[in-house]
């Protein structure tokens, strides 16, 4: 079997350790891995007619090749927020764009399976979040056998309870939450610190649990801006070093 690996959207610690297990785990079962440069881009810009270009945007994975890049961060194979079914004309590859008439976004799934096949990968593994993982779930649905890992400082991809990503993204804003202790309490202010979730509130949520900060508010639940304020200035009064 032939299975192919990519990474899309940001990068965050622990791909390149994730990279290496799938790798590791699949020579030990016979298995052949190629690993595809800058997450869908690759498929996308892959013209399987031209070996130069197969070249370009793939690469082969095995014991040796991996056998140190869990002690860096980032990803050996690049990433990118290429969505294969919603292309605009500057992301189409040359070959992809001739003949091409008007500015909408094209879909270039039916390219991307092309690619597939003359790859012969038998499967897929994407490492990545919602967006990543939406054309992954279109390429299921096309018949593509997919094995997704989520990936994504948010924790927010459905049906998982944990994404590479996030601890890295709670352990780093407790730490700054901590640091911004000394200075809000040496000038009295109160500090407000905004946190990326986008639709979840997981990232605000835990951090604050865990940095035992006055107030938090999530994505998920409304709030009352005039009534936060008047609590966080309750708070200030009640703390004796305001």
């Amino acid at each position: 079997m032939r299975i192919g690996i990519l990474t899309g959207g940001g990068d965050v610690p622990g791909l390149n350790a994730c990279i290496k297990a799938v790798t590791l785990r699949a020579e030990e079962e016979g298995h052949d891995v190629i690993g595809i440069r800058r997450g869908w881009a690759g498929l996308l810009e892959c013209d399987p007619d031209d070996p130069e270009s197969v070249a370009a945007n793939t690469m082969d994975l095995n014991a040796a090749v991996v056998r140190t890049i869990d002690r860096t961060g980032g990803t050996i194979l690049h990433t990118s927020r290429t969505n294969p079914a919603n292309v605009r004309p500057s992301e189409e590859p040359p070959f992809l764009r001739a003949g091409r008439e008007g500015d909408e976004a094209r879909d270039h799934t039916p390219h991307v399976l092309r690619v597939i096949e003359a790859l012969k990968l038998d499967a897929l593994v994407p490492i990545g979040g919602d967006d990543t993982l939406s054309f992954a779930l279109r390429l299921h649905d096309e018949g593509v056998p997919v094995v997704a890992i989520p990936k994504t400082m948010d924790n927010d991809v459905h049906g998982t309870d944990y994404c590479i990503g996030f601890s890295t993204a709670i352990t780093r804003t407790v730490i700054f939450i901590h640091q911004l202790r000394t200075s809000a309490g040496s000038h009295e202010r109160i500090a407000v610190v905004e946190v990326f979730g986008r639709y979840s509130g997981e990232t605000s949520l835990v951090s604050a649990y865990l940095a035992g900060v006055d107030r938090a508010i999530i994505s998920e639940v409304p709030f009352d801006v005039e009534k936060l304020a008047q609590l966080l200035m309750e708070d200030k009064r009640a703390n004796p070093s305001r």
